[in-house]
């Protein structure tokens, strides 16, 4: 991981700042495919990183909900998930790389396949991610993390995920960005049970 790091710190030392903070995710972290050395430290960071996360990021098929922290040293991947500094800002356009253990938040990832849903969620507002791609790289190929001009999310974490000692390899997950729900599409949502209730009134009284 220290070599993905590194180079995309190379492109863009700018760390970003998040434009505001979401809570916490409400679910309780799942231990069920963790390493228990990764457990202790989980929960070590709890009274070590009391920051607020820039998002949340959850996957639905692995019932994955973990905070997006801006950095990935050791204590903030303890803590949950890190933006990969030299990717894309939380918000904007580009590849924006988060990389997480995979023995631990990460684990779950060996269980996702192609067009499953991937979401980032920020206050007011979730995007909505399809994943396109998984593969296996080298440390050495950070190419996965160069930027890109549609809006990417590229999730990275060590492989093989039962390896012991240092994982030899990376695995990828390489999501699109499809779709948005906020203030406004509540707001279109509503609009649209309101009309199909009026059509439907009127339609009973012409009966």
């Amino acid at each position: 991981m220290e070599r993905f790091r590194e180079s995309a710190a190379v492109r863009s030392p700018d760390a970003g700042a998040p434009i505001s903070q979401p809570a916490l995710p409400d679910s309780p972290v799942d231990f069920a495919l963790w390493n228990p050395k990764r457990i202790a430290a989980y929960k070590s960071s709890l009274s070590a990183k009391t920051d607020l996360p820039i998002a949340i990021l959850r996957i639905p098929k692995i019932n994955l909900e973990v905070p997006v922290f801006n950095d990935t040293d050791d204590l903030t991947l303890n803590r949950g998930v890190g933006r990969i500094l030299g990717t894309a800002k939380i918000g904007e356009a580009g590849n924006l790389g988060i990389a997480g253990h995979r023995d631990g938040f990460f684990r779950g990832l060996k269980d996702v396949s192609r067009d499953d849903v991937v979401e980032l969620i920020q206050p007011g507002r979730t995007d909505e991610y399809t994943i396109e791609a998984i593969k296996i790289v080298s440390p050495d190929d950070v190419s996965v993390l160069a930027p890109t001009s549609a809006n990417t999310l590229t999730l990275v974490t060590c492989f093989p995920f039962y390896y012991i000692g240092n994982a030899p390899q990376r695995y990828i997950v390489t999501a699109s960005y499809h779709d948005f729900s906020g203030p406004d599409r509540h707001q279109q949502n509503l609009e649209f049970q309101r009309n199909k209730i009026k059509t439907k009134e009127n339609h009973n009284e012409v009966n």
